[in-house]
């Protein structure tokens, strides 16, 4: 053999012992964060005006940043830290679907038998429904009733209890046939809740507490929307009202904390997305759940449709789309990822896995801006990706503004063709009165000082007064303006000029979906 030849094997054999090094062990570069990382983040606080952000990235395993940025409240010096809670809203939702996975791996339940097995007193409005609907139907958005329908049992916080909500879903109409379409919902989260104390015996808070989070290490996260209210290292929510960021109430009704009350940190967020990347393994290499837990938690059940996003935001197309167990499942640049996003007034957030990376990140925000996290996300993203780089943040900014044209134009559309010369038909004590609403309850209208008031029994803050729009519809301008949900009435006549009805629309296209106000159908109480 050749010296020439030895040294050529020499060299082979050495690169290939590089080689394999490379796949056993990411290098630094394929685990560290884009180097202009923190200058990104400033202007994205910047640019959204958003006080605080809780940033999580993980790969491989390894957590390469868990760190906040900016302030807890606009105005005051405090900042945000790794540790700093923040509400993230619907990203509790894959929690509560674990929770039931490790209630099935206990066989304590099955995924698919009908939910009335473990609640033999809940109904839906169909009683096939009702006889069909099972646990995993709870958790991915196909039972027919609408976008957000019976929120307004919870949201803004009402005096109904956890268990008088999930009866009242009996007289909630359905929008669909069963397991035909997609409509993203909450209130089912909160039944699964309930399914969830009947068969273990703890509430939904305290077995989530003792079976997931202390479990998986997640030791400064608590379980309960009204934890966002309590002293010490919590960020403040903020929203624009009337045109101005500003501090807000938190949400603080603890109802459906099932579908949204788990309030968590960058240092958290990281150690659970670790979780879920490891299919259930922790670090010490036990399991919170099994590889077939986590399978269920991320196959997609219901299929949603995809539409075009705006031009600035093409590459965000996916070529599939659909809802898992408390996770979105779509592509992005060729790679299946699991997400969610949350939202809460003054807090939104969102988490992105790509699991054949083994890559999660997680932004945690104290201002209404879905842009904000976008931005953060998909720069994130795109850098373990390799794509090319975009300016995320001038797309969003950019779609940001042609949103906020939409709604304005079609404000000024409706004022436009409002009959601003018409009356009521009838004088305003006439429509004051008690109505009932079957999923809702009582809501009254009374006259007070020459105006018309409307109050929601059940709900303390949605009192507001009627203001005349046109012929016999008015416009309810709630008291507490951080509501941002201005809602028009309708009233129906009868023949003889008593009311038939009253229905409700909100105002603005802006307005959230959980005030789903158009499902009401008013009935004056005689």
């Amino acid at each position: 053999m050749s010296l020439k030849l030895r040294n050529s094997r020499t060299v082979l054999a050495a690169l290939l012992l590089l080689v394999l090094a490379g796949l056993a062990a990411p290098s630094a570069q394929s685990t560290a964060a884009p180097p202009d990382l923190d200058a990104y983040v400033g202007r994205v606080l910047t640019v959204f005006d958003v006080p605080g952000l809780a940033l999580s990235i993980v790969k491989d395993g390894q957590v390469v940043v868990a760190k906040g940025y900016g302030v807890r409240r606009k105005g005051e010096p405090a900042p945000v830290e790794p540790r700093t809670l923040f509400g993230i809203a619907s990203n509790t939702k894959v929690v509560t679907a674990a929770a039931l996975g490790l209630l099935v791996e206990d066989g304590k339940i099955e995924w698919d038998a009908p939910v009335i097995r473990y609640l033999p007193w809940f109904q839906m409005w169909d009683p096939y429904v009702t006889r069909e609907l099972t646990v995993r139907d709870l958790l991915v958005h196909r039972s027919g009733l609408g976008l957000g329908a019976g929120d307004l049992l919870w949201w803004p916080a009402s005096n109904y209890d956890r268990r008088e909500i999930a009866r009242r879903l009996r007289h909630l109409r359905p929008a669909t046939s069963f397991r035909s379409a997609y409509a993203y919902d909450n209130v089912l989260y909160l039944v699964a809740g309930e399914v969830i104390e009947a068969v273990s015996g703890q509430s939904w808070e305290d077995f989530v507490s003792a079976r997931i989070l202390r479990r998986v290490g997640m030791a400064g996260s608590n379980v309960r929307h009204s934890d966002a209210a309590r002293a010490g290292n919590v960020a403040t929510p903020h929203a624009p009202v009337d045109g101005t960021v500003r501090p807000i109430k938190p949400f603080d009704s603890d109802n459906t904390n099932p579908a949204g009350g788990i309030n968590s940190s960058a240092e958290d967020m990281a150690t659970w997305m670790n979780t879920l990347l490891a299919k259930g393994r922790l670090p010490d290499g036990s399991r919170l759940f099994s590889e077939n837990t986590y399978r269920q938690l991320t196959t997609l059940v219901t299929p949603i449709a995809i539409s075009d996003p705006p031009p600035e935001l093409a590459s965000l197309r996916p070529n599939f789309r659909g809802y898992a167990l408390g996770l979105g499942v779509s592509d992005y640049r060729g790679r299946k990822v699991l997400s969610h996003t949350g939202g809460l007034p003054g807090y939104v957030s969102k988490v992105m896995m790509i699991p054949d990376l083994s890559f999660g990140v997680a932004v945690l925000t104290n201002q209404e801006s879905g842009e904000a996290f976008e931005s953060i996300v998909y720069r994130i993203a795109d850098h373990y990706l390799g794509a090319p780089e975009t300016d995320w943040i001038a797309s969003f900014e950019t779609a940001r503004a042609r949103q906020q044209a939409r709604f304005a134009d079609a404000e000024r559309k409706s004022a436009q063709a409002r009959d601003a010369d018409s009356r009521p038909s009838l004088p305003l004590d006439k429509y004051a009165g008690t109505y009932h609403d079957d999923w809702y309850g009582a809501i009254v209208i009374e006259q007070q000082a020459g105006k018309l008031v409307m109050r929601f029994t059940r709900t303390p803050s949605l009192v507001g007064d009627l203001e005349h729009w046109q012929h016999d519809t008015f416009i309810a301008r709630w008291h507490d303006r951080e509501l941002r949900a201005d809602a028009y009435v309708t009233f129906a006549l009868n023949p003889d000029g008593t009311i038939d009805q009253a229905k409700m629309g909100a105002v603005s296209p802006a307005t959230d979906f959980s005030f789903d106000f158009q499902d009401l159908l008013l009935k004056p109480v005689k």
